[in-house]
């Protein structure tokens, strides 16, 4: 059993600590580069969907990877299909993209042909701390919207009263500690008040840097192994938490 004690608020991260990371990298990538077309057909002229696309022509235009797809000589909305495609194999965490990949798998969970698999210890362990008075939130490089949608239609059911703060990458990188401090003044609570649950080193050396309190999480199927000096858990319940005096 691992401890931590003066806790108000538990951050999360998604892949990889609440959900298996196969199914964004085998199921929600594939299906957001496959659906890709037929969106941009049905929304492309949309003023969201057009604002999100000229942040993806101005980007396409200063891409500096030779393996890039070369920009086309038009600007119809299908023709950002290979740039946008090629994002999600490199799995490049671009805003923009993250917000259209969330709109596609809006319509995948509202058609039954999405669900999200969450390890089983991760609903009992939500209801447990939100009974202990904890602020419970989200941190994630998918778009709030994606979240919203995991939670919403997942394997135990729609969870997402539990949380009552949503962050993405408009808040900053993950593994930039200046990101943990403003979720921190988002939440209204001190670094050192706020634990952050992840799978991936740098974005726990990040949380650190910020203050915060951290553990890692070795899930079964995570690539990257949980380095010292972090403590590491491969199920909720080797979580105690308390939280702090009132």
């Amino acid at each position: 059993m691992i401890s931590f004690s003066g806790l108000n608020a538990v951050v999360l991260d998604i892949e990889g600590t609440t959900c298996p990371v196969d199914f964004v990298a085998g199921t929600l990538f594939p299906y957001a580069a496959e659906q890709l077309p037929h969106f941009l057909q049905r929304h492309g002229q949309s003023d969201p969907v057009q604002q999100q696309l000229a942040h993806v022509w101005s980007a396409w235009e200063q891409e500096s990877d030779p393996e890039a797809p070369t920009p086309p000589a038009g600007r119809m909305p299908t023709e950002a299909v290979p740039y946008l495609q090629w994002l999600i194999a490199q799995d490049r965490k671009f805003t923009p993209l993250k917000d259209l990949q969330g709109q596609i798998w809006a319509d995948g969970y509202g058609s039954g042909d999405l669900q999200a698999p969450l390890f089983p210890d991760v609903a009992a362990a939500l209801a447990r701390w939100q009974g202990l008075g904890l602020q419970l939130a989200v941190y994630s490089s998918g778009s709030v919207q994606a979240q919203q949608l995991l939670y919403g239609h997942s394997s135990s059911g729609d969870l997402r009263h539990f949380f009552g703060s949503w962050f993405d990458t408009k808040v900053g990188s993950k593994r930039e500690s200046t990101s943990y401090r403003k979720l921190c003044a988002g939440l209204g609570q001190t670094p050192t008040s706020a634990l952050f649950l992840s799978d991936s080193n740098a974005e726990l050396s990040a949380a650190a840097a910020a203050g915060l309190q951290v553990c890692g999480c070795q899930r079964l199927g995570n690539p990257e192994a949980i380095a010292a000096p972090w403590p590491v858990v491969e199920q909720f319940s080797s979580l105690a938490l308390s939280p702090a005096a009132v």
